[in-house]
């Protein structure tokens, strides 16, 4: 990939899926490493102009994968977000190698743009050991997402460029099971949401890939329980929302490319910052 390449990724024509496959499909820039592995990766079209949060994640995670044994998974990661990015510009990534221990390896990511770190971000990667098992139960009186609107139904009839991006150019079918956030707040006020997602088409089977793909949809309705229990919504005057820090742990694989259920909360908001939590 040539950094005229990577600059920027358009809008799909008809494969959002394949958009998002390309998007973390990262070059390496031989000859550049010092104590790093760098890749260069492109950005995606957004109506803000600003690096969508998810992105960037997932071209970091994809970047420290690119370094550690294929035999390893990533099971954690904490990634700070510095600055907001540009989505007219490409995006760097320097890897060190923290580690790479008979059962983990480590890896920190910080990604540039123009020399300025925008994400910094820790992942730990692990073999597939046995081990104790349990699980959560699934949350019982939860509609089929088949029967719920997608978010095409919902938005497709705007003639807003913000409105055609949700509806057509992201890779993910997204499913609320409250009532959407995109216009207007509804529904009883509490600190939960719950959405299904999954990519519109199917995805190669790889499973840091999948991994990677997770981190990205993670980002897409992170603030929603916040908004909810505050009776806000995506097109409250005035609000100005952004991610401060992003953490994510991988307990057993799972494929974007078929539904899951994203079950989201806030325990907490003040001054002027709120915590949240999803399980899938």
């Amino acid at each position: 990939m040539t950094e005229a390449e990577a600059g920027l990724l358009a809008p799909p024509n008809g494969d959002p899926t394949l958009s998002l496959i390309k998007l973390l499909d990262l070059g390496q820039l031989e000859g550049a490493r010092t104590d790093e592995d760098i890749f260069l990766g492109p950005s995606q079209q957004q109506p803000h102009h600003r690096v969508f949060g998810g992105q960037v994640l997932a071209q970091s995670l994809i970047a420290s994968i690119r370094t550690v044994d294929p035999e390893r998974f990533v099971h954690s990661m904490h990634g700070y977000f510095l600055r907001p990015g540009d989505a007219n510009k490409p995006i760097t990534f320097g890897v060190q190698r923290l580690r790479d221990g008979r059962s983990f390896s480590a890896r920190r990511v910080h990604a540039y743009q123009d020399g300025v770190p925008i994400l910094s971000m820790i992942a730990s990667f692990q073999g597939e050991d046995e081990g104790v098992e349990h699980e959560s139960a699934m949350p019982a009186g939860i509609p089929d997402p088949e029967s719920l609107p997608s978010t095409a139904d919902l938005l497709g009839k705007f003639d807003n460029p913000v409105a055609r991006h949700y509806a057509y150019e992201r890779p993910f079918d997204i499913r609320h099971v409250d009532p959407p956030l995109y216009i207007s707040a509804k529904g009883t006020r509490e600190a939960r949401n719950a959405v299904w997602m999954k990519t519109f088409g199917p995805m190669p089977d790889n499973a840091n890939l999948h991994r990677a793909a997770l981190a990205y949809a993670s980002d897409y309705t992170l603030l929603e329980s916040i908004l909810r229990r505050h009776g806000l919504s995506w097109m409250t005057p005035g609000m100005n929302v952004a991610s401060l820090d992003h953490a994510m742990w991988w307990h057993r694989p799972a494929r974007v490319d078929e539904w899951l259920l994203y079950v989201q909360e806030s325990p907490s908001a003040q001054r002027p910052r709120a915590g949240h939590r999803q399980d899938l």
